[in-house]
């Protein structure tokens, strides 16, 4: 792909929290529509580098063009309105709302206006979510929260969703449902940068992968290469 055709075109990323320094000169690319896997152990900056590319992390350093704009030292809210979403680890859903209004208090069309994930067709992907529409977000279960998380960050009509460890905890039923649903995203057109634990299924999923190692990238290319790779197994310590 040009440079141009890429939705994220991040280079050379740096990261510290106070003096520790936790990203060395990462570099990723993200093509419209692609699912991109990010590999590798815990503590490894898989985290520090999405919350990179959101804004979050303050002590940056390095070139983040979103959607063809500079990005480098954007707010997270400025992120979110390029057409971002994210799904936290914790979640982040509003406990003291029912699940309607977790849902409908985040819908806004696409930025080209297009209405795709309107609240009926969240609740045809999530039954689950149908059957406690009236529940207050502290009243559903691990597995249930993770679906609304979901289905709210959907409802923003994003160009690229994040998912940070979507199935961390759940029940295996559920974990099935949510990789279910994650490739009813991809094949939507939706691009997708996906953290999580079970590297077969992100390579499954994704078209092209990364491992992080120390907080550089150490292996890298299509989903195929990189589980092809002899090198993975030591690196994700399996």
């Amino acid at each position: 792909m040009k440079a141009h055709e890429w939705i994220v075109d991040a280079q050379g990323v740096h990261a510290w929290y106070g003096s520790s320094h936790v990203l060395h000169g990462i570099d990723v690319q993200i093509g419209a529509g692609e699912t991109i896997g990010l590999l590798g152990r815990n503590g490894m900056g898989k985290s520090t580098l999405i919350r990179s590319l959101l804004g979050h992390v303050s002590q940056r350093e390095g070139k983040i063009v979103l959607f063809g704009q500079e990005a480098s030292h954007a707010k997270p809210h400025e992120v979110a309105r390029l057409g971002v979403a994210y799904v936290p680890e914790g979640r982040g859903i509003f406990p003291n709302l029912s699940v309607r209004e977790n849902l409908v208090m985040a819908a806004r069309p696409g930025n080209d206006g297009r209405l795709v994930w309107t609240l009926d067709k969240v609740l045809a992907t999530f039954p689950r979510l149908q059957e406690r529409i009236n529940n207050l977000g502290a009243q559903l279960s691990g597995g249930e929260q993770q679906m609304l998380s979901i289905g709210r960050a959907l409802m923003t009509h994003p160009e690229l969703i994040i998912l940070d460890e979507a199935t961390e905890g759940l029940a295996p039923l559920i974990v099935a449902e949510i990789w279910r649903v994650i490739g009813e995203i991809r094949d939507s057109g939706m691009a997708t940068l996906i953290v999580d634990r079970d590297y077969r299924k992100v390579l499954a999923h994704a078209n092209r992968a990364l491992v992080l190692q120390k907080g550089r990238v150490v292996l890298g290319g299509t989903a195929q290469e990189v589980s092809d790779s002899p090198e993975l197994s030591g690196y994700l310590g399996v």
